[in-house]
């Protein structure tokens, strides 16, 4: 499908950003990268600044990543747990792999525009974490775990984000743990949440004595 010049000129943009920096890219790189003029002055047909296409690609992005994490972990109610687990597992790391620019973007560039990071805390961080904690909690198997839904979603979540950020910024995964061990540990420390009854011994209490 043919993407329109304003199409081209966000995902460009945001390539370019996430690879060099908001400060080291110029509007002069956007044009060039979007098949425009360099400096011909073609992507102020369709933003006022170069700033307005950082907060549209971020905007965007954000909308479309939201409408994903909405519907991870959608799996067959009868498969096994840990099956379930890895199904949740494996759709969390593909958004954000899928959305790697704006991750990446959104580390190294939007401190210094709060109104953008909390489009993406707002839309694609937080909704993940709580979608996380939320799934858990409505399957059977966790029930009466007494669950901390946001800690739990945030825990488990933030390892996916993290997992996508090191490899990003080191070059390998982080422990040198390809994907494949780093689900199946992941579904395991999901696993350890099951209440006893699931066969999942809880730590021994302290004595109040």
């Amino acid at each position: 499908m043919t993407r329109s010049t304003r199409e081209r000129i966000l995902e460009e943009a945001l390539r370019l950003f996430a690879e060099r920096g908001y400060a080291a890219t110029s509007v002069a790189e956007i044009e060039s990268a979007a098949g425009l003029s360099p400096g011909a002055g073609g992507l102020y047909r369709h933003f006022r600044s170069k700033y307005e296409v950082l907060a549209a690609s971020v905007n965007e992005r954000a909308v479309r990543v939201e409408a994903r994490v909405a519907a991870m972990g959608a799996a067959d109610p009868a498969a096994p747990v840990a099956e379930r687990l890895t199904g949740l597992c494996e759709a969390g790391l593909a958004v954000i792999r899928e959305e790697d620019e704006l991750v990446r973007v959104f580390f190294r560039d939007l401190g210094h525009f709060p109104e953008l990071v909390e489009v993406v805390r707002a839309r694609l961080l937080q909704p993940m974490f709580d979608a996380i904690g939320s799934w858990l909690c409505a399957q059977p198997e966790y029930a009466g775990a007494g669950l901390d839904r946001s800690s739990v979603g945030a825990v488990l979540g933030g390892s996916l984000v993290h997992c996508l950020l090191f490899e990003e910024t080191v070059g390998e995964p982080p422990g040198r743990t390809e994907r494949e061990r780093f689900v199946t540990s992941w579904v395991s420390l999901a696993l350890g949440l099951l209440p006893v009854a699931q066969g999942c011994p809880r730590e021994p209490e302290l004595s109040q004595t």
